[in-house]
């Protein structure tokens, strides 16, 4: 008989700490910060049993569906390069755009659509959405969509 999966939405303030350094262990692996599982729990402080204990069964908000669309939505300035800059980051982080569109400017600003699959992706959506933020031009971003 296969498991029924009940997931919980949980501030991570109340979480026991050994699930936020095992989050942490994966993204540090994730993002190549660290090269071995070894290497991952000696900088998080956390043995390799419970990082195997929980691995499969602890992930950021955001990481979960991985392998998933997600949208976002974008105000940018209307200014040359910004959009261009935007892209670029997509892919720098390896994050496959399956669709982009821009509103004609407006009062000097313009929304930007983009839809992203996320399985080759580098990092996790909570650190895009940051390293969106700070593109130059960026005025808000945000997660308008998950498929």
């Amino acid at each position: 008989m296969e498991r029924e999966h009940k997931f919980y939405l949980v501030e991570s303030s109340v979480l026991p700490r050994v699930f936020k350094k095992v989050v942490e262990t994966k993204r540090r692996l994730q993002t190549g910060k660290s090269k071995t599982i070894n290497e991952a729990v000696r900088e998080t402080g956390i043995s390799r049993s419970a990082y195997y204990k929980y691995k499969d069964y602890v992930f950021p908000f955001y990481d979960k569906d991985k392998d998933k669309i997600i949208t976002f939505t974008i105000v940018l300035r209307d200014e040359p390069g910004v959009l261009h800059q935007l892209v670029g980051l997509f892919s720098k982080l390896k994050c496959n755009i399956m669709t982009i569109n821009q509103s004609i400017p407006n009062n000097g600003v313009a929304t930007v659509t983009v839809s992203i699959e996320t399985g080759s992706m580098k990092t996790d959506v909570d650190a895009l959405v940051k390293s969106l933020a700070n593109v130059r031009g960026a005025i808000e971003v945000k997660v308008s969509g998950r498929e």
